[in-house]
Formats: C-alpha cells, structure tokens, sequence
C-alpha cells in the first residue's frame, strides 16, 4: 500500500459517504469485483471540483458509472460530463445507474475505443478524469491536453500502481512490465511538458494532479 493500511483504516474512518444511492453502488460494485475508486481518492476528488468548479468533464472509464455520478453530484447543476467506456459487459450498467440517479440529463456516456472517440470531440473541457486501463494513458494523453482547456485540471488515477512504480524492472512480475513502462513514461511526461504543471501524490493508489497552464506545449519524453 502506498499509505499505511493503519493510516488509510483511520482516514476511511472520518468519511461521511456520498449519500443512500452513491454508498449503495460503491457496496454493490466491490461485491462484484467492479474497480471504482477508493474511498481516500473520492474525497481528494470531491475538494479538487469544489475548488475548481468545472461546467465540463471528461472522464475516461466509466465501469458502472459511480465516479461519473460522484463528480455529477458534487459539481453544479450546469455542469456536464463526458464519459467513455469500452467495456461492452458494463454498458447497461452505467446506464441504468445513471438513469436511477436521475442524472442522465447531465452525463453522456460514448461506448467504445477511447483511441477512437477522443480524436472525435472538439468541446474544451475544464476537468478531465483518467481512470481506465493504464497502459494506455500515454497514449490518450496527446488528444486529452488537445482536449483540457488552458487552465484545466487532468486527474490520473491509480499512477503508483500499488508501489511497483518506484521498483527495478526486473521485480515486477512479467505480465506487468509493458504497463510499468508505459506508467513510468506517462509520469516524465506531465513532469517534463513546459506548459503543464503536475503534482503526484499518494492518495488512493497514486494520483496525478496536472494543471494546463499554457495552450503552448513542448513535449518532454525520456
């Protein structure tokens, strides 16, 4: 764990949940083995859309929908989000959950490659959301900074991977290592572009905060 499972116990402890609907989903999500994000990760979420109040989101990976309705209920009755799922076994899911939550007035969800539908959009959004399958960040990222205005926030979820980042190649498990690299090279990216400012930080499994400080970028690779 990148915090100390004590420390992360305590911290759960002081959280009030995100209401009768939200909590249940959370429930049902974790008995069927469905990703959503941790509980420390919600609440950094939810201080980072009060401060930054965006009208328009993009978020990549919906799963069942539960961080889409998170940042719909924590966010401004105008606001708007975007989401992407390429899961075709969780389409039906996100959507009768979003029609449950009453919210399908306020989230749109695209199904399919996100590769293929990023290059499609053209509205600039104040908030992205990074939170689906991460060997392939590095390679949403060009069209995600065409995509955030200047002055917008990029959150990636899940950057540590469960401490394996900070370890030789040669100890992480095989099948791993495509996705360590890629990780690896996706954090000197957001470190290295002039024009984006990046803070990671240990909350949940790890999260890039990335702020678009300027439209002009030079892209920094290792």
């Amino acid at each position: 764990m990148i915090i100390p499972e004590r420390m992360s116990v305590y911290i759960n402890s002081l959280d009030t949940g995100n209401g009768v609907f939200l909590d249940e989903l959370e429930r049902t999500a974790l008995e069927e083995h469905v990703p959503v994000i941790r509980q420390d990760m919600q609440s950094f979420l939810k201080v980072l859309l009060a401060v930054h109040k965006p009208r328009r989101i993009l978020e990549v990976g919906t799963a069942v929908g539960f961080s889409a309705l998170l940042m719909a209920a924590n966010t401004g009755s105008d606001c708007r989000i975007t989401t992407i799922e390429n899961y075709e076994k969780r389409f039906a899911a996100a959507r009768e959950n979003f029609a449950r939550s009453g919210m399908s007035d306020r989230i749109e969800l695209l199904t399919g490659d996100a590769k293929e539908i990023l290059p499609t959009l053209r509205e600039p959004y104040d908030f992205v959301f990074m939170d689906a399958a991460k060997g392939q960040y590095i390679h949403f990222l060009p069209e995600i900074l065409r995509l955030l205005r200047t002055g917008g926030i990029l959150v990636s979820d899940n950057v540590l991977q469960d401490g394996d980042i900070i370890e030789s190649h040669y100890a992480v498990e095989q099948r791993n290592r495509t996705i360590y690299k890629r990780m690896r090279e996706y954090l000197y990216v957001l470190k290295h572009t002039e024009g984006l400012l990046t803070s990671i930080v240990a909350v949940g499994d790890g999260a890039a905060v990335t702020v678009k400080v300027s439209d002009s970028l030079a892209v920094c690779r290792e």
